[in-house]
């Protein structure tokens, strides 16, 4: 014969099935559906949120347009005349096309080396922490040493490693400002 168990156990945590939750009193069966629905595209985009590709992707467009950002505003603060860079022959909307065209190769060449920083980066960390199932400073170390590796790879084995240490030394110090705790 089995005990009824008690509706209350102490010091133990409800166990509610999916869609089975309590809801506040006076709730209607269609805003209970309304909530479920809600529930389920949170956890929907949550779980896309979490997704490696999509990091990489946005990490590598960020830094596409931090590049390119970047590079407008070094392209705005030169200190020397944009047109004096082109032909004195050509007329003035001529020379304004040439700095133009210029500054917009400049933003392309840049975006994409930040994209490029941005997504190994990101991708590498992401990957490392799946394997640990941690989110600790030791994930931003080993990413960022692993990314320096990589980005400095075609320059030889000693350039590999020096970038790897200084990447890696550069992540952990902005993972270790950004988990320290707010001043009050």
């Amino acid at each position: 014969m089995a005990l009824p168990l008690p509706t209350t156990m102490p010091l133990l945590c409800p166990v509610y099935l999916p869609g089975q939750e309590p809801v506040p009193a006076g709730t209607s069966d269609w805003e209970r559906q309304e909530m479920q629905t809600a529930l389920k595209y949170q956890r929907y985009i949550g779980m896309a949120m979490e997704s490696c590709p999509l990091k990489v992707v946005l990490s590598g467009g960020a830094g596409f347009a931090l590049g390119g950002f970047f590079s407008l505003m070094s392209a705005t603060f030169a200190y020397e005349d944009p047109l004096s860079r082109a032909s004195s022959q050509l007329s003035a909307k001529a020379q304004t096309m040439h700095v133009f065209k210029e500054m917009g190769r400049n933003m392309w060449s840049s975006g994409k080396g930040f994209a490029k920083v941005g997504a190994i980066y990101s991708g590498v960390e992401c990957c490392i922490e799946g394997y640990r199932a941690k989110n600790d400073i030791t994930n931003a170390v080993s990413a960022g040493f692993c990314s320096g590796a990589i980005l400095a790879r075609n320059a030889g084995i000693k350039a590999a490693v020096g970038g790897g240490v200084a990447f890696a030394v550069f992540s952990g110090a902005i993972d270790w400002y950004m988990r320290k705790a707010p001043s009050e």
